[in-house]
């Protein structure tokens, strides 16, 4: 593993909490620490793709006329991905979580570490990621859109005392709200200027919510028949139960997917006119949320 940028990463990472240790400096210390994998190109120590047999791996495939209702803005293709086949489609998915394998592992050696040094009761530790991915939904493979796969990241936040430690919350929230979060928690002033929520109500209870909706946004990256110019922007909004999306202020295409009765998102029911009412609430959301994120 240490032959490995994140594996190289992770013993450097260590040095520098040695080295900044509040037992030599008197201070506390802030590390960021960026693991490049999972990121293409897919490389890891063969032995983690031991632990994912191809013939264990079952691909999602695309489901017949999903696209059919799906602005062409909306879908990132890259050159060859709606084309392959399944042996290969197992291969990338093996290779894939081959490298969170590894990216895991080196995750494992800092959080050893702080227990190594004694730091675990006095050190917050969040983990996330920038984007999510796609593994063949809709026909996509890795990120650049607003789909509910792309959009979603991963958040863990590990707080010393924590009484509500191991849980999960199903409270939305958006990655700005983790400056706010951790100036709370360590006693710190927050700028005029922030955005973000505080995370700490649903740190004490799960049940907790923060935020009534979460925005994201994202360039265009399919094929706009006609669209000549830059790539139009795609806006978001997702609530508990709905995610609405318009490309270049609508002119584009608008998608609204209920996760409720329809997790994978393969119906856009936009433009019915069961959807009327939700579409304008969802709209009214979008332009208030809009407002201040300009």
């Amino acid at each position: 593993d240490e032959d490995h940028t994140d594996g190289k990463g992770a013993l450097e990472a260590i040095r520098l909490i040695e080295q900044h240790h509040p037992d030599k400096t008197g201070k506390p210390f802030f590390l960021a620490m960026g693991f490049f994998r999972p990121h293409t190109p897919y490389v890891a120590p063969a032995h983690y793709a031991k632990l994912y047999p191809l013939d264990k791996i079952d691909p999602v495939m695309e489901k017949p006329g999903d696209r059919d209702d799906i602005p062409p803005a909306a879908l990132a293709d890259r050159a060859h991905q709606r084309e392959l086949s399944l042996s290969r489609r197992r291969e990338i998915i093996q290779a894939y979580y081959s490298s969170i394998s590894l990216m895991d592992a080196c995750v494992g050696k800092l959080l050893d570490a702080l227990d190594r040094l004694k730091l675990a009761e006095n050190t917050i530790v969040v983990f996330f990621s920038d984007h999510g991915y796609h593994l063949g939904q809709h026909g996509l493979w890795q990120k650049s859109d607003l789909f509910e796969g792309s959009a979603r990241v991963p958040l863990i936040l590990s707080v010393p005392g924590m009484k509500n430690a191991g849980q999960a919350s199903d409270s939305l929230a958006e990655l700005i709200d983790l400056y706010p979060t951790l100036a709370g928690l360590c006693g710190l002033a927050k700028p005029a200027h922030l955005k973000g929520q505080s995370l700490a109500p649903v740190l004490n209870d799960p049940k907790a919510k923060v935020r009534k909706a979460a925005f994201t946004v994202s360039n265009a990256r399919g094929k706009i028949p006609g669209h000549k110019g830059p790539k139009p922007l795609g806006h978001t909004i997702r609530t508990g139960r709905y995610r609405y999306t318009e490309w270049g202020g609508g002119k584009h295409g608008v998608e609204l997917y209920d996760y409720k009765t329809d997790p994978d998102e393969y119906t856009n029911f936009a433009k019915r006119d069961s959807a009327k009412k939700v579409l304008k609430r969802m709209q009214r959301l979008m332009q208030a949320t809009r407002a201040h994120t300009r």
